[in-house]
């Protein structure tokens, strides 16, 4: 989206500009007014998508160029940004039909609210058919959790993808401490406990932001409020999540109860992540039992060997025959920079990117979106070449 910015404030344009650039369709400044009189008598050659006025630079005199300016740009959405109150400024920007006012300092997750429902309304956002992919540890300490959360990362920021990541665990769940330090705002049941308010901004507002296009709504953290989950809530909240993410990823945990398994009736793929040991394999054949029985196609179910390190007495030609079902991806064992990643709750692309683990995830973003522009160099070498020069 191509936008017009009106503003005395270098820094605010420079923050904004980064901001846009984050984005997915990119946000572009096309260039930058230094007031309302000088924007309508400098009119651009090229039409923006977007007008963003910084009212806290309009004299009370040149409120009323507010309108003209919208004449200018008629297919323009007007965005107004703020500080305290202006009155006459206000009314003056409703009458040339402002869509968006924010207040300043600029509340970055409001500004991209904001973007997102403009993005909308310009047609450059179309309504999405989101993927759901659902992680599963076949036993404990397998790191189901990690992948699922370090993949989602890498999907939103490799592939550019809007993704969305649940975390199913019960009372203990702790997705959004691998990637974030923030703390969550609302939860799993509290989403669930407000069903009826469910859709895409109310979604998006319970979640932690990682980064603009990826977030994690944590799981429910007070067991007395699991009785308000119910099945029919995971169908709600993943049909909405369909339309406004690429992908929803599911960390579903080991536990598997009626929400669990309604999300993973939903579920275009299921990754059923282990080591490859005795204990994880006999765990993994009762799982995958369990899904058969429940009538899940083989062709949905993709297993993931974690910690994989080659040349031990247990070979992945072993664990697939003792499975029945094929090992789509291996995940190398570096427990150094896993570790640190997970102790920093920072991403290990972002932490490492060029350990064999990051190197692993990005293999794997381009095997689930099937995305590769040449048959020599993947996503990953694409884009991390240059630090390894």
């Amino acid at each position: 989206m191509k936008a017009l910015m009106i503003s005395r404030d270098a820094s605010l344009h420079d923050e904004i500009a980064a901001q846009g650039a984050a984005r997915m369709p990119v946000l572009r400044l096309l260039e930058r007014r230094s007031g309302l009189r000088d924007a309508v008598e400098r009119m651009l050659p090229e039409a923006p998508e977007l007008v963003i006025v910084d009212a806290s630079g309009i004299d009370a005199d040149e409120a009323d160029l507010l309108e003209r300016l919208a004449r200018q740009y008629p297919l323009a959405v007007l965005m107004l940004l703020t500080r305290g109150q202006q009155q006459d400024v206000l009314i003056r920007a409703m009458r040339a039909g402002m869509r968006e006012v924010l207040q300043l300092p600029l509340v970055h997750k409001a500004f991209h609210e904001a973007m997102d429902r403009v993005d909308i309304q310009a047609g450059v956002t179309q309504m999405r058919d989101g993927k759901v992919l659902a992680f599963i540890s076949c036993k404990g300490g397998s790191g189901a959790t990690f992948l699922s959360t370090n993949f989602s990362y890498a999907l939103a920021s490799l592939a550019g993808c809007k993704v969305l990541l649940i975390d199913l665990h019960g009372q203990f769940g702790d997705a959004t401490l691998y990637v974030s330090d923030q703390k969550p705002a609302m939860t799993l049941s509290d989403i669930c406990a407000q069903i009826a308010r469910m859709d895409g901004a109310f979604l998006a507002s319970c979640l932690v932001h990682v980064t603009p296009n990826f977030g994690v709504l944590a799981a429910a953290d007070d067991p007395s409020h699991k009785v308000d989950m119910q099945p029919e809530h995971m169908d709600r909240i993943l049909a909405v999540a369909r339309q406004h993410y690429d992908y929803i990823v599911l960390d579903v945990g080991r536990q598997i109860d009626a929400l669990s398994l309604r999300a993973l009736d939903n579920a275009d793929a299921i990754y059923p992540v282990l080591q490859l040991a005795l204990p994880d394999i006999r765990d993994g054949r009762r799982l995958l039992d369990i899904f058969r029985s429940l009538g899940y196609p083989g062709e949905r179910l993709r297993l993931i060997v974690n910690r994989y390190e080659k040349g031990g007495r247990l070979r992945l030609a072993d664990l697939e025959q003792a499975l029945g079902a094929e090992v789509v991806h291996t995940v190398p064992n570096d427990y150094i920079a896993a570790t640190d990643s997970v102790n920093q709750g920072i991403p290990l692309l972002q932490l490492s990117r060029t350990s064999a683990v990051a190197r692993s995830l990005a293999e794997l973003v381009e095997l689930v979106t099937a995305r590769r522009v040449t048959e020599s160099r993947g996503l990953f070498d694409r884009l991390f070449s240059r630090s390894e020069t």
